[in-house]
């Protein structure tokens, strides 16, 4: 008779992906991916057994087991959690979180560690337990999950924590590995060299702690910058703030962080842009009011100034006069948009 055949963990290709990755293919050559990724404990008598790093995509393979441990308790895993692991490489990290979680969703790119980190889990009691997705973790929809865990390949670090502060529904916390100067930027403050767009929009929507200092020597090879691990709890609830027009207006103010508002904000380009804001954000408020009369007369000392006459005076307000972005505080970004919309200047 013929024997049952054991169960596979689950494979599935993002939209990034031309086709499943399938078990049947496992032979076949793998492509590559970028960043740092876990680098599996040795098993087996020959080191020409591991997978080599692909240096020139930034591959640079996790070999201390103790830095595995400490993440993964430091992500606190429950029983009853959904794991995201972004990036997990021949598995070093995954295993433990298979231990501690419900379940794993990884997401790789690369072919090589997907073979890899499925021979980790096959046969063992974890294997039903995880789930692969082959594809880009910018391109890939993320998947409802409790807890993320990445080590983060560093070219897309910005864009993946902007995804990730987006997502919906809320997780709990995200526990990443990141190039240490991007960890410190984070959490970097008002007047500080390293403050910048990423400190303020990640501090506006979520609280982020330093955990860890990861040497570079606990990789291999050892790649030339030291790295850090950071936690990412979202606010919830989000602050009430119009998150495109907040980043509009902060992108263009660090554009130059070190000049004086009224230098940055009273370029050509930037007042044809506001004003053009301002015309279409008055039709807007025209069509939703119905023409009501008593509403056009409060707002028609506004609407006759131009985006350029507006900026004059709020810069010249003792709060932001001489003010530059380097030293403004969340509490002073959120100030300022607010004087701006209530004088009908926006940045979206």
């Amino acid at each position: 008779m013929p024997k049952n055949k054991r169960a596979r963990p689950s494979v599935a290709s993002s939209s990034s992906a031309s086709a499943p990755y399938s078990l049947a293919s496992r032979n076949a050559g793998g492509g590559a991916s970028s960043g740092i990724k876990s680098h599996a404990a040795a098993t087996t008598s020959s080191s020409a057994n591991l997978v080599a790093p692909n240096t020139s995509l930034g591959q640079h393979f996790l070999k201390n087991p103790a830095v595995v441990t400490a993440i993964v308790a430091k992500a606190a895993i429950k029983p009853t959690d959904t794991v995201l692991e972004i990036g997990p490489g021949t598995g070093n990290m995954t295993l433990p979180l298979l231990q501690q979680s419900k379940n794993v969703i990884a997401i790789e790119y690369d072919p090589r560690m997907i073979r890899e980190v499925l021979k980790r889990v096959e046969s063992t009691s974890s294997e039903r337990k995880l789930r692969v997705v082959q594809g880009d973790a910018i391109k890939t929809r993320f998947p409802f999950f409790d807890v993320c865990v990445a080590n983060v390949p560093y070219q897309i670090s910005s864009a993946l924590v902007f995804k990730l502060l987006a997502h919906r529904p809320m997780f709990r916390c995200a526990v990443m590995m990141f190039q240490e100067e991007f960890a410190l930027r984070l959490t970097a403050r008002p007047g500080e060299a390293l403050y910048c767009r990423l400190s303020v929009n990640t501090q506006l929507l979520a609280k982020v702690d330093q955990l860890m200092k990861v040497g570079r020597n606990n990789f291999r090879p050892p790649p030339k910058v030291e790295s850090r691990v950071v936690r990412i709890e979202l606010r919830n609830p989000p602050p009430p703030v119009n998150f495109t027009e907040w980043d509009g207006m902060v992108r263009l103010l660090f554009n130059r962080k070190n000049k004086t508002l009224r230098s940055v904000l009273l370029t050509k380009p930037t007042i044809r842009m506001l004003d053009e804001n301002m015309r279409t954000q008055r039709a807007l408020n025209n069509n939703n009011n119905g023409g009501n009369d008593d509403h056009r007369m409060m707002e028609e000392e506004d609407d006759e100034k131009s985006a350029e006459r507006i900026i004059e005076e709020v810069v010249a307000m003792e709060k932001w006069k001489d003010k530059r972005a380097s030293k403004l505080d969340l509490d002073d970004f959120l100030a300022l948009l607010a004087e701006f919309n209530k004088r009908g200047v926006h940045f979206a």
